[in-house]
């Protein structure tokens, strides 16, 4: 059957369901959303965490990710690929599988290896896992100096973590600064075997929960809108700053980005 034509780019995201709502597929929604996408959330993991802490979390079936991406791709034009919350190695595998059926479909993977409070959400066999099978399907990773160092253990510098994850297939690496001591946030790219550039922001006060997924997400939505990678990679930047610096408390935690700047009113 011939699939309809949209001019809304449709974007597959494989996360986590954060109950709070300031990560994980609430996220990728308000962030795709607001690039002009429209969301195909696959559930990887439940969780159970707040604005200040994960709780637990429970990993779904491989083949429970894999039917919910299959059928889904068998109805719509998906035009890009985000990867957030992977779990477990049978997610991984899971992934894996549908992506080598869709090599010409851009991947963009956050690799959300711990929380916020730095509670580990992935142990040694998913990074292998994801090292393996992951990330020579990937176009764009974003991981933070945190998640950089621990899948690439071996590198001393973060450039050299770079270097280590473009050998492994990753077409171009982001790694921000967030997580760093400076007194800017300095976020670096990476590609072809060679810094692209660097990119200096404001350092925000206090911490935020979901930041990663805003721009994984924005990254994610701006390549489906036919972008080219450096500009949504500096597009992308622009908007999670902006997202960030209008974050709002509404726990007693990290602060939400405001995802929906965009919207409020002239007056407001």
């Amino acid at each position: 059957m011939t699939q309809p034509q949209s001019s809304v780019p449709v974007v597959m995201v494989f996360s986590g369901n954060d109950p709070s709502g300031g990560a994980g597929i609430q996220a990728d929604i308000e962030a795709l959303m607001s690039h002009g996408c429209h969301t195909a959330p696959v559930v990887t993991t439940l969780t159970i965490q707040d604005t200040q802490n994960v709780v637990g979390y429970t990993p779904l079936d491989g083949e429970l990710i894999m039917e919910q991406a299959r059928t889904v791709l068998e109805d719509m034009p998906v035009a890009a690929f985000k990867l957030g919350l992977l779990t477990s190695s049978e997610a991984v595998q899971a992934i894996h599988a549908v992506l080598e059926d869709y090599p010409d479909i851009p991947v963009i993977m956050d690799p959300v290896l711990a929380s916020g409070n730095g509670h580990m959400l992935a142990d040694d066999d998913v990074v292998e896992s994801m090292n393996e099978l992951l990330l020579p399907q990937v176009t764009v990773l974003t991981p933070n100096s945190m998640e950089a160092r621990l899948l690439a253990p071996q590198a001393d510098t973060l450039d050299a973590c770079a270097m280590a994850l473009l050998e492994r297939g990753v077409e171009f690496v982001l790694i921000t600064g967030t997580h760093e001591n400076t007194p800017e946030v300095k976020n670096t790219l990476y590609a072809n075997n060679r810094i692209l550039d660097t990119f200096n922001w404001e350092r925000l006060e206090g911490s935020f929960h979901g930041s990663g997924c805003t721009l994984a997400a924005s990254i994610a939505g701006l390549l489906a809108q036919g972008l080219e990678p450096f500009s949504a990679v500096h597009e992308a930047q622009e908007y999670t700053w902006q997202a960030l610096s209008e974050a709002y408390r509404i726990g007693m935690g990290q602060q939400i980005p405001n995802r929906l700047f965009w919207a409020r009113g002239e007056d407001d």
